[in-house]
């Protein structure tokens, strides 16, 4: 009798468990289904897609650390920051023990511009992995828009200690030091360049660190700037005018011209130019440099984009030329055009005064005045 009942009672649980069995592997199923639809979507770059799958698989699976982690990743992608720190925290609560979610917490933080919160995100990965130069160069950075330049100088020095190659860890680090240590901030941003060639950014740097202390290296990092981007014309146009402001001004001339060919609706090309010939011919007396200064500034001057500068540039030649009425009109323009170029009123006053418009010539003056104390 009693062993009737044990196998009655074996077989009723055999029974119960087994639609059990089948009803878990089908959850199972479903859960692993939606999260390689939402991969698949990251795939193909339709993020809310992916959100609506990772957000069945989290239907099926509440506590999953991974779908949490998927769909606050994903959310961050779109930009949509509270929602992706939300998921993310809450896949950190889950698996206290993976750095990853926190990784992308204190990027998400970051994005929001809540940098103390997200260094202290970086702190608890490095707690957890201190071997990860990327996440190192993360908490320098956080340190560094946090204001805090001793803690970012110290983590970035860290993370170019665990790759030398790590350009962008050097390049931050020479941000940070460029206002106090101006040496260790060349060597930094050499380092950068050095490791990566095609960094605009430090070579940009290098330019506003040398522009002073060394113009010969700053025309340097210039025409490597012009090499590596040529179609921005912007760029000849600073080597053109650092080689002239050095004394090389046939050097500018060649440039600028070389450029005018290769960007002939570029009117800051022309601009340039006509500045370059304006100073020849003011500073040698040279009437051929004149009539050229006046041939590239004209085109230019006639465009609507026309900025205060090139319209001073062009009157200032036009009365050289001997045409103060002609001048007149061109620098009345430039000190209308914002931002204003303080000496189109300088050049203004003179063309007014040769004119015969004493008042118009004394409003001038102390509008120059003015501008040049403010």
């Amino acid at each position: 009798m009693n062993r009737s009942i044990v196998a009655a009672v074996g077989v009723t649980a055999l029974v119960t468990s087994v639609p059990l069995v089948w009803l878990n592997a089908r959850q199972e199923g479903e859960y692993r289904r939606f999260i390689a639809a939402g991969d698949a979507a990251i795939a193909r770059d339709q993020t809310f897609e992916a959100i609506e799958a990772f957000t069945g698989a989290l239907t099926l699976k509440p506590d999953s650390t991974i779908a949490r982690l998927k769909r606050g990743d994903t959310y961050r992608r779109r930009g949509e920051f509270a929602s992706a720190v939300r998921d993310l925290a809450e896949a950190s609560a889950l698996d206290a023990t993976s750095p990853r979610p926190l990784e992308l917490l204190g990027d998400a933080r970051g994005a929001m511009g809540q940098n103390e919160q997200a260094a202290r995100d970086y702190e608890r990965f490095l707690e957890l992995d201190d071997r990860a130069p990327r996440v190192v160069y993360k908490l320098g950075l956080a340190y560094y828009r946090a204001g805090n330049l001793p803690r970012a100088v110290e983590t970035l020095q860290r993370a170019v200690s665990l790759d030398q190659r790590f350009a962008e860890a050097h390049y931050m680090l020479g941000l940070c030091l460029r206002d106090t240590e101006p040496a260790q901030a060349e060597r930094a941003l050499l380092r950068a360049v050095e490791v990566d060639p095609a960094f605009t950014a430090a070579r940009e740097e290098l330019v506003a660190l040398y522009t002073t202390s060394n113009p010969l290296k700053a025309l340097e990092q210039l025409e490597a700037l012009s090499t590596l981007e040529p179609s921005r014309p912007e760029r000849q146009v600073r080597v053109g005018l650092a080689q002239a402001s050095l004394g090389r001004r046939d050097a500018a001339v060649l440039t600028l011209s070389r450029a005018a060919d290769r960007h002939p609706d570029a009117a800051i090309v022309y601009a340039a130019l006509g500045r370059v010939w304006l100073e020849v011919a003011e500073s040698q007396g040279d009437r051929i440099a004149l009539s050229k200064a006046i041939e590239a500034l004209a085109p230019a001057a006639t465009w609507p984009t026309a900025t205060s500068s090139t319209l001073a540039l062009y009157g200032r030649a036009l009365y050289l030329s001997g045409d103060p009425a002609a001048a007149e009109r061109a620098l009345r323009r430039a000190t209308l055009q914002c931002p204003v170029d303080p000496s189109a009123f300088a050049y203004l006053a003179d063309a007014a005064e040769r004119l015969g418009h004493t008042q118009a010539a004394r409003d001038a003056s102390a509008s120059h005045a003015a501008l040049v104390a403010d």
